[in-house]
């Protein structure tokens, strides 16, 4: 029987700032722990399940906690700070009955979230008694910190709120970093590699404005995905951060206690998601870009399948940065399929589709 609470760490940030990599480097790295998954993605498909569930299948059987489920616990019906009770409350409970075969509990947030609402849930009795916040890790993306724009296409998001009256109130991507930085135990600087002394100063700068001088900052690059001393250490802070989490002030309560219209900034985020087969891996990067240029596309993520290539190709586009790697064999039995989820603004999906079926056309020719 379980004497000791089940810490759980709680990983915000925004679209594209590195959470899901965080998670998937603990999964792989991390040994001798049996680790449950929540993950709260906004979008039609969850992709970072999927990619956090080929890690867990990669990963020893008893280090992610496996059943039904396989550990993985996906949110994917609504944002995890506007439906604590809905949604997130149910798979608490089921972790709690299956407390003695878990050892720790990684919950990653949507992009847009509020990290408050859902450790305040940390002190419901029926949590509270077998579960803890071991921390609140908040991930924030350095290149778009240091250019001023907090996260990717920050410009054409504010633009269309400061055009819209009916947004007066909706929280500016500024004091969504604010509030997610309110509540941080621990901040991480991703991309680190990108920036030159300059520009980690004035993003040193801006996340030491915001948060208390205990909380410390590290900033990281693609070395933290190997360092297993470092993940292992961001799994034993200890914070119990629910204890404090009603004393900390932040926008979104004070727009709630000056009457204001309750309108979270992700209800105008529209997603879509592409399916083709086999694509011309080429051309599928040269479409996605003159698309990420073209279009109000915030984030685009997916898998692709190449043709003659034995492996699944991952897809990453924040603003118009776009990425690629392999990260596992396709299955003896699984369809190889090419799924993209895309999210921004006024996405016309039938356009979308003509445009990126060009390069499964051109795989086939």
């Amino acid at each position: 029987m379980r004497l000791n609470k089940i810490p759980a760490t709680v990983v915000t940030g925004f679209l594209g700032s590195g959470k899901t990599t965080l998670l998937a480097s603990i999964l792989r790295q991390v040994s001798g722990k049996r680790i449950a998954v929540i993950v709260n993605e906004f979008g039609e498909q969850d992709i970072d399940s999927n990619l956090l569930r080929s890690c867990a299948q990669g990963c020893e059987e008893e280090q992610v906690q496996q059943g039904a489920d396989s550990g993985i616990y996906e949110l994917a019906n609504g944002c995890i700070c506007c439906t604590v009770e809905e949604e997130f409350l149910p798979v608490m409970q089921k972790l709690v009955a299956r407390r003695d075969d878990i050892d720790h509990i990684l919950i990653e947030t949507s992009g847009l979230a509020l990290p408050k609402p859902l450790v305040q849930a940390f002190n419901w009795p029926e949590i509270r008694q077998h579960c803890t916040v071991d921390a609140i890790i908040t991930v924030v993306d350095g290149p778009a910190v240091a250019a001023g724009r907090y996260a990717s296409d920050v410009d054409k998001v504010e633009a269309q709120r400061q055009a819209d009256e009916n947004l007066d109130h909706d929280p500016s991507l500024r004091e969504l970093l604010d509030d997610q930085l309110s509540a941080a135990d621990l901040v991480l600087v991703s991309k680190t590699d990108l920036l030159g002394a300059e520009e980690k100063e004035r993003v040193e700068a801006l996340v030491r404005a915001r948060v208390p001088a205990a909380v410390k900052t590290l900033f990281v690059d693609q070395s933290l995905a190997t360092d297993t001393a470092q993940l292992e250490a961001l799994m034993g802070i200890g914070a119990a951060s629910e204890e404090g989490i009603d004393r900390i002030d932040n926008h979104h309560d004070r727009h709630h206690a000056e009457g204001a219209h309750h309108d979270h900034a992700h209800d105008h985020f529209d997603s879509c998601v592409i399916r083709l087969g086999e694509v011309d891996g080429a051309v599928l990067a040269d479409t996605l870009q003159q698309l990420l240029k073209r279009h109000e596309i915030y984030r685009a993520k997916g898998f692709a399948a190449l043709p003659g290539k034995p492996m699944r190709q991952v897809i990453q586009a924040v603003g118009e940065r776009l990425e690629g790697y392999f990260d596992r064999l396709w299955g003896q039995d699984e369809a190889r399929l090419t799924q993209l989820v895309i999210i921004g603004r006024e996405l016309n999906r039938d356009a979308l589709q003509a445009a990126l079926s060009r390069a499964e056309m051109a795989a086939a020719d």
